[in-house]
């Protein structure tokens, strides 16, 4: 496959460096990148590839660092690598199939173009949208709907009554609807909560492999339009996330939290039940939240905090070790006086 230096800068509103005309075969990385393919730069750390890289052409957003290479010239290299990058492997759509060894109720509701793969259990009263694909050995429960266009890749479990909206992507090994952890202990008993709720993903959802989202005790847990979920990610019972949310690996939240819209957790985030987190958060990684915050800054550490007082405590750390190291020597010295 060939695209024009000119076609591709046509596609990611660019200005072209170079001879438009000059056809790439690919992408590649800046650092390994091969005769005949684009590349871009974004990261300052791969600054020192710029001159080395063996690519034709590379994307940037200012004209002074391609010196004396062809590229094209964007406002953010990478959403225009992101789009680059499907320019040179369109997604296929083939032709939908229903596989024989697969187990569809009679009561359930199969929309137009659906693709479903062998070993798939569809359950009674469940409904899915035209244009959905189900990856092979999934498990949809009784009554759940599923909207337009989504994809379930293979081993997804989704329990009774779950509802998702359009467009959304699930990744293998994630289940949504298993039961909250809830538990009440009564003369040295654990009696189980009934969890009697469900889970709703709203529409343009992603959610990455091996998540768990529990159903609600009573109610709903909800995750909110938009919202994109790395692997690895556990979600407990009656949890609110709101729309445009990133949720990277290794993020656990207890139940009843509520999650403002377009907050960002880097990777093993923890969060204590009943709290509220405001909209715009961005919590660093391995921070862990014992209170609500109300938003719109950054947190780090544990127990969280506004980024600039953790960081300011953390100078008064290591200036506590300072005092200490200078207190041992002045005592030693007195010792040899």
């Amino acid at each position: 496959m060939e695209i024009t230096l000119g076609e591709i800068a046509l596609k990611i509103n660019g200005e072209v460096i170079g001879n438009a005309n000059h056809p790439i075969k690919g992408v590649s990385q800046i650092q390994d990148a091969k005769a005949g393919t684009i590349t871009f730069y974004s990261n300052p750390a791969y600054r020192k590839y710029l001159d080395s890289t063996n690519a034709d052409a590379i994307i940037v957003e200012k004209k002074v660092y391609l010196k004396q290479k062809m590229g094209i010239v964007v406002k953010n290299s990478q959403f225009a690598m992101a789009i680059t990058l499907k320019l040179f492997n369109p997604i296929l759509k083939d032709k939908p199939t229903i596989h024989p060894k697969s187990s569809i109720s009679d009561d359930a509701n199969i929309g137009n173009h659906v693709t479903i793969g062998p070993g798939v259990c569809i359950e009674k009263g469940v409904k899915i949208g035209d244009g959905c694909k189900i990856g092979s050995n999934s498990y949809i429960g009784e009554s759940s709907v599923i909207g337009k266009d989504c994809q379930l890749f293979a081993n997804v479990s989704i329990y009774d009554h779950t509802v998702i909206g359009d467009n959304v992507i699930i990744h293998s090994g994630t289940t949504l609807g298993s039961d909250g952890f809830g538990f009440v202990t009564i003369n040295g008993f654990h009696e189980k909560i009934p969890q009697t709720g469900n889970v709703v993903i709203e529409s343009d959802v992603e959610i990455g492999s091996n998540c768990s989202i529990d159903r609600a005790t009573i109610g709903s847990t909800i995750i909110g339009e938009m919202t994109k979920i790395d692997n690895l990610v556990h979600i407990a019972h009656n949890v609110k996330i709101g729309k445009g949310c990133l949720i990277t690996a290794a993020f656990a939240v207890a139940g009843s939290t509520e999650i403002g819209d377009f907050c960002t957790f880097a990777g093993q985030v923890g969060i204590a039940p009943h709290l509220k987190i405001g909209k715009n958060s961005i919590v660093a990684s391995k921070a862990g939240i014992t209170k609500s915050l109300k938003g719109g800054e950054t947190y780090a550490g544990f127990p969280a905090r506004g980024i600039t007082e953790h960081n300011r405590r953390q100078a008064h750390i290591n200036e506590i070790a300072k005092l200490k190291k200078r207190l041992s020597k002045l005592s030693a010295s007195e010792l040899v006086k």
